[in-house]
């Protein structure tokens, strides 16, 4: 356990998209959640604030950047510390979320295995954003190649902590490139030469007013 909290501070260390807290005191703060999301009503709640917070009418809209979001915090702290050499074990996560604030994840009982292409797999993708998309598709429907696309798009930007630490730049770029060869991550778009991953949907982020703007990987840009 020592050398999993060890890689999840070391992470922290690259930014706070990159921390997980490990602070067993945190258990006294009743705002804390179990992550994954798996109460329908408690997420369309979120999701409309989102989509107050964005300015949009839109439901889709705010529940694609709500889930890109979430899937970005999970893939930055968890791929950075698999690349540190350890990958913690989510089934004690948790998450908080108020409208302004960040998303904040706590992990109640740190614990994890060696760097492993396949534990970092069943615990992010099996473990949190399966049972997340399932969750998600009960109050909004969104297509599968959106929201695996925003999941691809969230795992391509963990490739940056490699400039924040170039001596992570080769395991992250191992762990990365391994996991798009695996379902449903396969296929949501590739890395070109001079423009890096490219997918191969859309997160609908142009949609959000006043409108017109595309991330810098998304699909319309090369249309």
């Amino acid at each position: 356990m020592t050398d999993v909290i060890a890689a999840i501070r070391a992470a922290a260390e690259l930014g706070p998209y990159f921390e997980i807290v490990t602070d067993p005191a945190e258990e006294a703060d009743p705002t804390w959640r179990p992550l994954p999301e798996k109460d329908p009503d408690r997420l369309l709640g979120l999701i409309d604030a989102y989509a107050q917070r964005l300015g949009t009418d839109e439901r889709r809209v705010a529940a694609s950047i709500l889930f890109q979001g979430l899937a970005s915090r999970l893939w930055s702290p968890v791929v950075a510390a698999a690349a540190l050499g350890a990958v913690p074990d989510l089934s004690s996560l948790h998450w908080r979320w108020a409208p302004g604030a960040p998303i904040a994840l706590w992990l109640a009982q740190p614990s994890g295995w060696p760097r492993s292409a396949d534990r970092l797999y069943e615990t992010v993708v099996t473990g949190q954003l399966q049972p997340l998309r399932e969750t998600m598709l009960q109050v909004v429907r969104l297509a599968d190649g959106l929201l695996w696309g925003n999941a691809a798009s969230a795992l391509a930007g963990t490739l940056r902590a490699g400039t924040l630490r170039p001596d992570l730049a080769a395991p992250l770029n191992t762990l990365v490139r391994d996991l798009f060869s695996r379902d449903p991550l396969t296929g949501t778009g590739s890395f070109e030469q001079g423009r890096g991953f490219v997918r191969r949907s859309c997160c609908l982020y142009y949609r959000v007013p006043p409108g017109g703007e595309m991330c810098g990987d998304c699909v319309l840009l090369t249309r």
